[in-house]
């Protein structure tokens, strides 16, 4: 029952998202909406951030564990950017309201593991040390999430199929050209 109530809170702060701004919406209004106590809101969330933090993660995790049982990042990017176009209000009232510093801690703390193991992924046996697998990382992960904000401020406006092929060509080069210059430095100092 309780799974239910948290899907039914959810379901209802989404459906408020397609009308309003984040900042718009309190507590008060999703319990009205979808018919609880504000007990039970608290029972399930600490407070309207949680409430987002939850959802956002449940997001966060259907992607990864696609693209995990996949091994293809590139599809479920497309998948990530056709949802978010399938929904744009809720991603334009989501990040018009946020304190930007929130939305940018979330979006790097969601893709630090995922683009971390993806070059490691590619590093394969190379003995690289871990400072410069993380330099690599992190270089791609600015890459990635700098697409993401272009894509939200062009108004989503843009061919994912062709842009996600045009970006995997680039992450693909460029992290085989730096493994490659890793693995040359490290060889020049053994």
């Amino acid at each position: 029952m309780a799974q239910f109530t948290q899907k039914a809170i959810i379901e209802t702060f989404l459906e408020m998202l397609e009308e309003k701004s984040f900042d718009k919406i309190t507590v008060s209004s999703i319990v009205a909406k979808c018919g609880i106590s504000t007990n039970t809101f608290y029972y399930h969330f600490r407070d309207i951030y949680d409430l987002l933090d939850t959802w956002l993660q449940e997001q966060k995790e259907r992607y990864i564990s696609s693209a995990e049982e996949n091994n293809d990042w590139q599809n479920m990017l497309k998948e990530m950017l056709q949802d978010m176009k399938k929904h744009q209000k809720i991603v334009n009232h989501i990040c018009d309201s946020l304190l930007r510093d929130r939305l940018e801690r979330y979006m790097f703390e969601t893709t630090d593991a995922t683009i971390y193991n993806l070059v490691c992924h590619e590093v394969g046996d190379r003995n690289i040390p871990e400072d410069r697998l993380r330099d690599i990382a992190d270089f791609c992960r600015y890459a990635f999430l700098g697409f993401i904000l272009k894509y939200i401020w062009s108004h989503m406006s843009f061919d994912i199929e062709e842009s996600v092929d045009r970006l995997s060509v680039l992450f693909e080069g460029f992290i085989h050209q730096a493994i490659e210059g890793c693995t040359e430095m490290t060889t020049e100092t053994d």
